[in-house]
């Protein structure tokens, strides 16, 4: 298989092939991309309710009691995600992800589930179109800072917030968990499968806020700095890069119109 400089920023394309029965253009040879790709970040959690809350009052624990892994969506992540399903119907139909990848979380889990109900239910795509899980596209590991508040990573353990501080989060590793960096690895493996495995085909990746912007940071092969100026990934958000000459070239970035329009 090739390598990911390769497989991502392949030799220039002067014609496309022909379309196949989705809609869908193949690349030239010698360069194997989706024709798009879209991510996501799941819909609100019941811990993003839980950490907001408490960031707001100071707060040093949330009632939270299960793995981070098994976080299912609050009520309102719920809509988002069928308004996520409604933008993905209303998608052209070239464009339109007839193949989902998924974080194994149940937040993940779930709003891939009900995003493809509201999109099959709208004759967009078909009921039984399958979500593949993928462990490489679960959240951040933050080991001993796992469910831990601001307040209480500054009180419970000081020398980590420091060392945090100083390194900053492309590179700061918490002891058991992983840096930025280190998503970044699995990302880059997760995207030469994806290019193989999608080529020529739209594709739907539903993840988290880190892996999202993992995803941009090794796609448009950002600075570190440009890294760090990007604000947070917004729940249910789509950003979208098109395979054009060779390489997959953003469109859209952390765009949460379709969300608006159904408040």
């Amino acid at each position: 298989m090739a390598e990911l400089g390769t497989t991502l920023n392949g030799q220039h394309q002067s014609t496309q092939s022909p379309p196949d029965h989705l809609g869908a253009h193949r690349p030239a040879a010698g360069t194997r991309l989706p024709s798009v790709l879209i991510a996501t970040r799941h819909g609100e959690s019941t811990a993003n309710v839980e950490f907001q809350l408490a960031e707001a009052v100071g707060a040093l624990s949330v009632p939270i009691s299960c793995r981070d892994a098994d976080i299912p969506l609050s009520l309102h992540g719920q809509q988002q995600a069928q308004a996520l399903g409604r933008w993905w119907a209303a998608l052209p139909s070239a464009d339109r992800p007839r193949t989902v990848w998924c974080s194994p979380y149940v937040r993940t889990a779930e709003t891939a589930r009900i995003a493809l109900a509201q999109a099959a239910g709208l004759g967009a795509v078909p009921v039984t179109l399958a979500v593949r899980y993928d462990e490489r596209l679960r959240d951040r590991e933050l080991g001993v800072l796992e469910m831990l508040t601001r307040a209480a990573i500054e009180a419970q353990h000081p020398e980590e917030a420091a060392r945090r501080r100083k390194m900053g989060e492309l590179y700061y590793r918490p002891p058991g968990g992983e840096s930025w960096a280190d998503v970044a690895l699995r990302v880059r493996s997760l995207l030469r499968d994806v290019c193989e495995e999608e080529a020529g085909r739209p594709v739907l990746l539903v993840a988290h806020d880190c892996t999202v912007l993992m995803l941009r940071y090794v796609l448009e092969r950002l600075t570190e700095d440009r890294l760090t100026a990007l604000g947070p990934v917004h729940n249910c958000s789509t950003s979208l890069w098109r395979a054009q000459d060779g390489r997959l070239r953003p469109a859209a970035w952390n765009a949460v119109d379709h969300l608006a329009r159904d408040n």
